[in-house]
């Protein structure tokens, strides 16, 4: 074991279970509260969870025992953690006043839906750990890198983000309910998908920037932390998008080059830089 990249990976396993614990007590004392804070451990543990894999690169100390490690680390935090969050937070209080087969039907559906978030993520984690060179099925640019299907870590944070916008204050309503219980099953959905994310990969910490870079990414880090319910859950709901958005952008060049009485060079010629636009997401 090298002792600095798993430090990061042992504060994103306590970040984990901190948020579990705290998803509990709020089964029995201030909801709000301990589930806010529930979401704030998940958002926390996402950038130790980016910083081990490169530190480890960087100080030449990566094993094949860290990245298990990883892994592990990765189900507890951003599998366990916010399928439990998600079911408590999104169905659990849901008031006995409305009627009575709806709530049974929502807190079944709820059990399921993040079951299955829960074994996405699982799966998602063990097809990146066999993969070598995996490509998406909408492949981008040349030379870049890209994630196949929805990272473990944007879909907690996309989760955990949505309870942080509210505060925690516990879904009370069915129809609030509904559209969370879609938006759990379509990270899922998109966690095992091979569709193409970004990966971030090419941006080089090591290299020589402006240091005029320092000063703005310090406003922006001001921003996120000062506004952290709004700013965190557009960054997470915009960076979901952007996969399903690149997606849909790859179907539809493909549909347009097969059109019957299309020229194969007319894309080329006359569409050269929109699809240039589109696969650069």
């Amino acid at each position: 074991m090298y002792l600095l990249p798993s430090l990061f990976t042992a504060v994103n396993i306590a970040a984990g279970y901190f948020s579990v614990t705290q998803t509990m007590e709020a089964i029995t004392h201030d909801a709000p509260t301990h589930l806010d804070w529930a979401a704030i451990a998940i958002l926390f543990a996402i950038p130790f969870d980016a910083l081990d894999g490169r530190i480890a690169r960087a100080t030449n100390t990566v094993s094949e025992f860290g990245k298990e490690l990883d892994s592990l680390a990765d189900v507890i935090t951003f599998g366990v953690a916010p399928s439990l969050l998600a079911f408590i937070w999104g169905f659990h209080f849901l008031p006995t006043s409305i009627n009575a087969e709806l709530r049974l039907h929502l807190l079944q559906a709820g059990v399921f839906i993040c079951f299955l978030f829960l074994l996405s993520g699982a799966s998602r984690l063990a097809r990146f750990n066999i993969s070598q060179d995996a490509q998406p099925r909408n492949p981008g640019r040349p030379g870049r890198k890209y994630f196949v299907g929805m990272p473990i870590p944007a879909a907690a944070g996309l989760l955990a983000a949505a309870v942080h916008l509210c505060y925690g204050i516990p879904v009370l309503t069915w129809w609030v309910a509904i559209p969370w219980l879609i938006l759990v099953g379509l990270c899922a959905f998109l966690m095992v998908s091979t569709w193409r994310f970004w990966s971030a990969k090419e941006i080089n910490f090591s290299r020589r920037h402006p240091f005029q870079l320092l000063v703005l990414l310090a406003i922006v880090v001001y921003i996120a932390l000062r506004y952290s319910n709004v700013v965190l859950f557009l960054v997470a709901l915009t960076y979901m998008f952007s996969g399903i958005w690149a997606r849909a952008a790859y179907s539809w060049s493909r549909r347009r080059r097969r059109r019957p009485g299309h020229a194969p060079g007319d894309d080329t010629i006359t569409s050269a830089s929109k699809r240039d636009s589109l696969e650069s997401l």
